[in-house]
């Protein structure tokens, strides 16, 4: 009768250790297929990383409405074909506004420098955002928070802030 017990006990741990590898095996692999499923669902398989950066434009604020208040350069990413790319910003904190593309129909303007002769907007380009007619920057220096974003995908490329002197 104790042989029985000692067999009953030796069976018991092996089912165990059995169980439990199979348990991990089974998470494992549905851990895996989880995140697979979520590195695809994030980039739509064209993951496109942009990176734009802002500085004080020359000339100082005024109270004046065409002063030159920053200037936006992409330092990284694929081009970006400008009938698809939109420009807000926010003065101070401000509601955002959202800046024309040579069309002077908003309060502020892109003025494009770098390689102009094109379409896109490419890695050292960029563009001088300009009061137009109404005077954004009205202390003398702000802290203007600049959006881009892809219209046709409905995506923010990138945030970034400068400040105008």
């Amino acid at each position: 009768m104790q042989n029985e017990n000692r067999n009953d006990e030796a069976v018991s741990p092996v089912i165990a250790t059995i169980l439990m590898v199979a348990i991990t095996v089974v998470l494992a692999g549905v851990l895996y297929v989880w995140a697979a499923s979520l590195a695809e669902g994030n980039t739509d398989g064209n993951l496109a990383l942009y990176a734009f950066g802002g500085e004080d434009a020359t000339g100082a604020v005024t109270d004046g409405t065409g002063d030159d208040l920053v200037r936006i350069t992409m330092s990284q990413g694929g081009d970006l074909n400008w009938a698809s790319v939109s420009v807000k910003i926010s003065v101070d904190n401000g509601a955002p506004v959202t800046c024309s593309n040579g069309d002077a129909s908003g309060n502020c303007d892109l003025i494009e420098f770098g390689t102009t002769g094109d379409q896109f907007w490419s890695v050292g380009d960029g563009v001088t955002i300009v009061e137009s007619g109404q005077d954004l920057c009205t202390s003398g220096t702000c802290v203007i928070k600049v959006t881009i974003t892809d219209t046709r995908e409905g995506k923010t490329l990138d945030e970034t802030t400068a400040i105008a002197e």
